[in-house]
């Protein structure tokens, strides 16, 4: 795929336009449309069939994760990116869940954007929603099966890079963010995997969610 076709889907319009002049810039990028509504969202999809729909969680009517839905069952090939403004954790399951192959928080920055659109333009896989179900289920299994707090053998920095990874922050923003090495968070980034025998940041960023990260951080970290 060498153009990624985006429809961009906010109530917002200072969203939309400040989204369009991000994209205007990146050069395999084409915005084939922007609309305001979950029932729009859906009516530009059948006309336009883009690659990408970036769509806010929360819209007024339906909400993204309605749209989020319908999208995905009449269009499979459509790939959609959830933006939302909050680490919900409850809404971001249920984002993944209807469909949603990722999330990025707005306030992240640019980059994690731009990263999830090139992933989708090299035929990389985010996360389906097979695999989303399939990894929910089995973090509520090990919570069945486990006692106690679940992150007791983690270092106080390995709770602040799964609570970075949680919020959508690539190894750079996390390195800055907590001042230490980028190599350092790659390094706590493979130690976490182990600990909690998962596969990838993704399967991480949802069972930090699930299991509410930001109660066990140290109370000075907590936000």
């Amino acid at each position: 795929m060498e153009v990624v076709k985006v429809l961009l889907v906010d109530d917002h319009e200072v969203v939309r336009l400040g989204l369009m002049t991000l994209l205007e810039d990146v050069p395999w990028v084409q915005v084939v449309g922007e609309v305001g509504t979950a029932e729009e969202a859906v009516t530009a999809v059948s006309t336009h069939t883009p690659d990408v729909i970036l769509m806010d969680i929360r819209l007024p009517g339906n909400s993204g994760i309605d749209a989020c839905r319908e999208i995905t069952a009449k269009w499979p090939v459509s790939h959609v990116i959830m933006l939302t403004s909050y680490a919900d954790n409850k809404l971001i399951l249920q984002a993944l869940q209807a469909g949603a192959c990722c999330y990025v928080l707005k306030q992240v920055g640019n980059e994690a954007l731009i990263e999830a659109l090139n992933k989708v333009r090299r035929g990389e896989a985010l996360l389906d929603p097979a695999e989303t179900k399939q990894t929910i289920s089995k973090f509520r299994q090990q919570a069945r099966d486990q006692q106690g707090n679940v992150f007791k053998d983690f270092t106080e920095r390995e709770l602040n890079v799964l609570a970075q990874i949680s919020q959508g922050k690539t190894n750079p923003q996390i390195a800055v963010a907590l001042s230490v090495a980028e190599q350092t968070v790659c390094n706590d980034m493979n130690d976490i995997l182990a600990k909690l025998n998962l596969s990838n940041r993704f399967e991480a960023a949802i069972f930090a969610l699930h299991h509410n990260i930001n109660f066990h951080l140290p109370e000075r970290d907590k936000k």
